[in-house]
């Protein structure tokens, strides 16, 4: 039997960052092997961040991302972790273009090249646009097992590397991924690591990114997985972690080189030997998140890193007294501080009072600053000079309110948030240049219904915790209202909210048409309404800031339609 203790360094990279993301992959290596490990492996792409979108057709990049490697190589041996076999994630480039690559780096040199050879083309993902697929599979012989690597698509696919590894023999096969964060995803990753640890008859190391990269978020969960689909250690998700464990394994001795399943199939041997035996060490399992902890942390860390990450240091955006601003502010102070969260009343003439008040017990919970900035007279000068009424005149309060925003941002250097869910996006209820202003939009991809549900579950959180709740109740119980004429209320001109949502889902993420949804029980006349106005409402919603992505059919980033679209879904 050879012992290997391995570590999984589930880290938090930023794109385009070549000399963090070095610091970063030389410093947890020698927190690795400070522990004791022989082999640390880093997530997909963990150089240069990922995606790199179209940084990878960029070959002045690309050719940095080697250079950097080889850097990183050096670094690595001159901080005494040269005896560790490390896998790093990165761009390469050659005579036939980019690569989405992984690297074996040993005693100061890399010892080993492997591309990925599934290239994900659906969803948030276009790596046929940027890659080119590998078919050489470098196996690297470490104390004596045999160590080979996969990428992230790689084991979601049948057939590839995993079957060319089976077929040649390995003893354990390390996974690098940056898969993000959608909800419920963690249900599949272990079974799918558990099958193609099957497949290889050996364990697999799966090691996923961490963090927020623009609209998509990298929640961990790295995982080690034995051959017969036992979870033998799990990180904890959304937070940067070591990840180590002991592996007491039978050498294979295997040998097999060449064509292989369509792969080129080459073998390294760094060290042959079995280490002496000591002590080994069991990695932990960590206890999954609830689905309501797991969306509120994706939140949190999206919208965290990318504030932090373009160099922001405050937000700024406008407390209604509303759900969604409540919310949204919640998530700030966790993400941020409360300190760093500047939240600013604007009452028209139609405001309520108890909006007013909720604004500032909102504030005085997660201690934020606020300001009140009335815009009556804002309003009454565009009114009155371009004669605006109805519906004009409702969308000039929320564009004054933009401005307003967006000149405290100027002053201030405060990123904005805008503040509108999904479903308002869905059926149109956001105004360009009005409540749509913004950098970033926390909740873009939080159906309503899961905004008030996420309010109800911090609280109680909160409370569990023995602390002041964030979101005043009256928020959370009040009907809900954009308060831009009197006695106004979003029932009066949409479907009920659970009733709304359901059809959304149906329609938006599972792409259902019109008898699909009668089908499904919905009265033909609000299939037609629900519908128009979504339609519609396209264009609004290619000009709304980035947010982060949870589900599985995010606006912008997943569901691409036309803005100029005469298709319509019709009764059949």
């Amino acid at each position: 039997m050879a012992q290997l203790r391995l570590a999984l360094a589930q880290v938090n990279a930023c794109v385009g960052d070549l000399v963090g993301n070095s610091k970063l992959i030389v410093e947890w290596t020698r927190k690795a092997v400070d522990e004791g490990a022989a082999l640390v492996a880093f997530p997909e792409m963990a150089l240069t961040g990922y995606p790199v979108e179209d940084l990878a057709l960029r070959k002045s990049f690309a050719l940095a991302s080697r250079s950097a490697l080889d850097e990183v190589a050096g670094q690595l041996a001159a901080a005494g972790c040269g005896d560790a076999l490390v896998v790093v994630g990165y761009l390469d480039h050659d005579e036939k273009g980019p690569r989405n690559a992984a690297a074996f780096i040993h005693n100061g040199a890399v010892v080993g090249r492997f591309a990925k050879h599934h290239l994900p083309n659906y969803g948030v993902f276009d790596e046929t646009r940027y890659f080119v697929p590998g078919t050489t599979l470098p196996i690297v012989r470490l104390h004596g097992l045999d160590v080979g690597v996969v990428i992230c698509e790689d084991i979601w696919q049948d057939g590839g590397p995993v079957a060319a590894l089976s077929e040649a023999g390995v003893d354990v096969v390390v996974c690098i991924n940056g898969s993000p964060y959608e909800r419920n995803k963690d249900d599949s990753r272990g079974p799918l690591v558990g099958r193609r640890a099957a497949e290889a008859g050996a364990p697999m190391a799966y090691v996923n990114l961490v963090g927020g990269q623009d609209e998509l978020v990298f929640d961990g969960d790295s995982l080690i997985v034995s051959p017969n689909g036992q979870i033998l250690a799990r990180a904890p998700q959304f937070v940067e972690h070591l990840l180590v464990h002991d592996f007491d394994l039978e050498p294979g001795g295997h040998d097999r080189v060449g064509a292989i399943g369509g792969f080129d199939v080459s073998r390294t041997v760094v060290s042959s030997a079995p280490l002496a035996p000591y002590e080994a060490v069991a990695g932990t399992v960590a206890e999954p998140l609830s689905e309501d902890a797991e969306v509120w942390n994706a939140l949190v860390v999206g919208l965290r890193d990318y504030v932090r990450k373009n160099n922001f240091r405050s937000v700024v955006f406008g407390f209604s007294g509303g759900i969604d601003s409540a919310v949204v502010a919640a998530l700030a102070a966790d993400a941020l501080g409360g300190a760093a969260v500047h939240g600013v009343g604007m009452p028209s003439e139609y405001s309520s009072e108890h909006s007013r008040t909720d604004a500032a017990d909102l504030a005085e919970r997660i201690g934020a600053h606020f300001q009140e900035v009335p815009i009556g007279k804002q309003v009454e000068v565009f009114v009155s000079q371009l004669g605006l009424t109805g519906l004009a005149e409702e969308n000039i309060q929320a564009r004054c309110r933009g401005m307003a925003l967006m000149g405290l941002s100027n002053q201030h250097g405060h990123l904005v948030l805008a503040t509108g869910n999904k479903t308002e996006l869905a059926v149109g209820y956001s105004t360009i240049y009005g409540d749509a202003v913004g950098g970033f939009a926390p909740i873009k991809d939080v159906p309503k219904t899961l905004v008030w549900r996420l309010a109800k579950w911090r609280n109680a959180e909160a409370e569990r915790n023995g602390e002041v709740p964030p979101i005043p109740e009256n928020s959370i119980t009040k009907p809900p209202s954009a308060e831009l004429r009197p006695g106004q209320q979003d029932s009066d001109s949409l479907p009920d909210y659970e009733l709304l949502d359901a059809v959304l889902d149906d329609y938006i993420e599972g792409d259902s048409g019109f008898g699909d949804l009668v089908a499904a029980g919905f009265a033909p006349e609000l299939i037609e309404r629900v519908l128009q106005m979504v339609d519609r409402a396209e264009y609004k919603r290619r000009q709304y800031p980035p947010g982060t992505k949870i589900t599985f059919k995010a606006f912008g980033r997943d569901r691409r339609l036309p803005i100029t679209n005469a298709w319509r879904e019709h009764r059949v």
